[in-house]
């Protein structure tokens, strides 16, 4: 039976099996039972085909429940055990995950077929637009033994209990808020336990811009290569393995795209301060055809560029795991090792180190609210920029083909009728115009074939920043809470209801966060400049090499009407 829908993002479609939805777009579901995350309907244009099942909310009655949202995250998040908050789950609510055939089965020789904790479930976006209420996507293909139980909670860290304080600072009452999810309300409040030994830190600089990430003592970069089918269980299995090199031991490792998604979800857990860039996205269809490959194999090289050069991204012992690890049982103890990392979501900040330099909490603000209105406009500017290239990419394949194509066969038409009549029929003129049109039938396939040099490279990058850019606003949304955190905490101070002391650790602990966040704005920002300019050097160079070989092929055919 059909049922209403509506559309909760942008989905631009990438194939002739998915359709293009829009944000607040009313849609028809054939089957609300989803597809390996995806839905099969009908746009408000009358087009029919796949979109992501996380972008769109099923219409119900009022005597039911509301709707169903694919794209809602679970109570129990990284960092936050559901037995540490009284809210559950929407009963309305189902969980859809969004995976690949190949994610079905187990982890063959890269795995022992179990998860050792807890996997954040839900469904993570596509096509670089993941849910705001998401902060953690779901691990696909994970599969669990009856017996597993989630990982306890930690205690709190406080010498004082919540019930013996005389007052406390308020906590959210939206539990679903990512800065309750994330944990970052309990660490601004001195709730997030406090190791005995912390084996990592992340340090902060100030530099000429600001707080900056510390450089990475040892910077490499990895390649991404070689995507090769393979086969199990005696090819009733097929996937695809990447080989990926690693400057700085220089020796390969192959892994699949579910050991990439693997390493992201991992990713996610852990750095809650930190918009880590989005993996490629997922197709339903067609992942096997060659033109899905090559396009993967571009964004996993651009994703890697982005987790090599990030200062903290890179020197995470997990990820050294994935690019390094060659021996199978050393891999799994890793994996493990990796899975049950404490230092994760706000136990994370705990490993941070701040300058001792004094910021305004209010200049911090300002700066958060310059760079929020900024990132807005740079998305919407990105979208704006994709859906042009897209266009272009769509006109360059068909319209601008067969424009050239009909102007070579009007030609090779003329050409022909000059041969009707033999006594005044000059065959050098004869051959030139043919020629002609025969050049400009290639005119036309340069046309097709252009892109793949060009605005190929130029929609990856974008697709790139969509993630990166949508990552922001969750993000900011954690030090906006802190800075109310610390706003309520010195008015209690000041009306007595709470010590001075404990006022000052929530105000230092916001530091933490604020500082963390300045260090990201500016790697981002670092990053960008460096991407869009070779984005742009790249694509006004293929421009113009792609135009003088119009130009030859052109000057190559006026040639042939000098002697005539």
């Amino acid at each position: 039976m059909a049922l209403k829908a509506r559309a909760l993002y942008n989905f631009q479609s990438e194939n002739k099996e998915e359709i293009s939805i829009q944000e607040n777009e009313e849609l028809v579901i054939f089957s609300e039972n989803s597809l390996d995350g995806w839905l099969q309907g009908q746009n408000s244009r009358g087009e029919t085909g796949l979109f992501p099942a996380s972008y769109v909310e099923i219409l119900r009655s009022r005597s039911g429940s509301n709707y169903t949202d694919y794209s809602s995250s679970p109570v129990g998040s990284p960092g936050h055990d559901s037995s540490l908050y009284s809210a559950s789950p929407n009963p309305g609510i189902s969980y859809q995950g969004s995976f690949e055939d190949d994610d079905d089965d187990d982890w063959d020789d890269w795995d022992d077929a179990c998860t050792v904790v807890e996997e954040p479930q839900g469904a993570p976006g596509t096509n670089g637009h993941p849910s705001p209420s998401l902060q953690y996507p779901a691990a696909y293909g994970h599969h669990q033994h009856a017996g597993y139980r989630p990982k306890p909670v930690l205690e709190r860290q406080d010498s004082m209990s919540s019930s013996k304080r005389g007052s406390v600072v308020g906590r959210n009452l939206n539990r679903f808020s990512c800065f309750v999810r994330s944990g970052v309300e309990a660490f601004i409040l001195g709730d997030v336990p406090l190791m005995s030994k912390i084996a990592e830190t992340y340090c902060i600089e100030m530099g000429s811009r600001g707080p900056q990430w510390r450089a990475n003592p040892h910077p490499f970069i990895c390649s991404v290569e070689d995507p090769t089918k393979q086969t199990k269980f005696k090819g009733i299995k097929s996937y695809i393995s990447y080989k990926l090199t690693p400057s700085n031991i220089n020796s390969p490792v192959y892994r699949r795209y579910k050991h990439f998604d693997w390493l992201y979800n991992r990713l996610l857990h852990k750095f809650t301060v930190i918009s880590v860039p989005h993996l490629p996205e997922k197709q339903a269809t067609g992942r096997f055809e060659e033109d899905f490959i090559e396009k993967r194999k571009r964004r996993l090289i651009l994703w890697m560029d982005h987790m090599t050069s990030h200062p903290v991204l890179s020197q995470y012992e997990g990820f050294q795991h994935f690019l390094c690890c060659r021996d199978e049982k050393q891999w799994k103890l890793g994996k493990r090792r990796a899975e049950k990392d404490e230092m994760v979501g706000a136990s994370f900040l705990l490993t941070i180190q701040i300058p001792t330099e004094h910021q305004d909490l209010q200049d911090v603000e300002d700066r958060m609210d310059t760079f929020k209105a900024f990132s807005k406009k740079m998305d919407d500017s990105v979208l704006q920029l994709t859906n042009v290239a897209s266009e272009l990419v769509r006109k360059h394949v068909g319209g601008f083909r067969k424009e050239f194509q009909k102007l070579g066969n009007a030609f090779q038409a003329i050409s022909h009728s000059f041969h009707m009549d033999p006594p005044y029929s000059l065959d050098a003129l004869n051959n030139a115009i043919s020629h002609t049109g025969k050049t400009y039938e290639t005119v036309g396939e340069m046309f097709a074939e252009q892109p793949k040099n060009d605005l190929f490279l130029m929609l990856d990058t974008l697709s790139l920043y969509q993630g990166l850019l949508s990552n922001f606003p969750d993000i900011i949304h954690l030090q906006k809470g802190a800075f109310a955190k610390v706003k309520e905490s010195q008015r209690m101070s000041d009306e007595g209801r709470m010590d001075q002391e404990e006022a000052d650790g929530i105000r230092k602990r916001c530091r933490v966060v604020g500082f963390a966040l300045q260090a990201e704005m500016n790697h981002f920002h670092e990053r960008r400049v460096a991407d869009f300019k070779r984005m742009m050097q790249s694509y006004l160079r293929q421009q113009i090499v792609f135009y003088q070989r119009i130009s030859q092929q052109l000057e190559k055919t006026l040639r042939m009407y000098d002697n005539l």
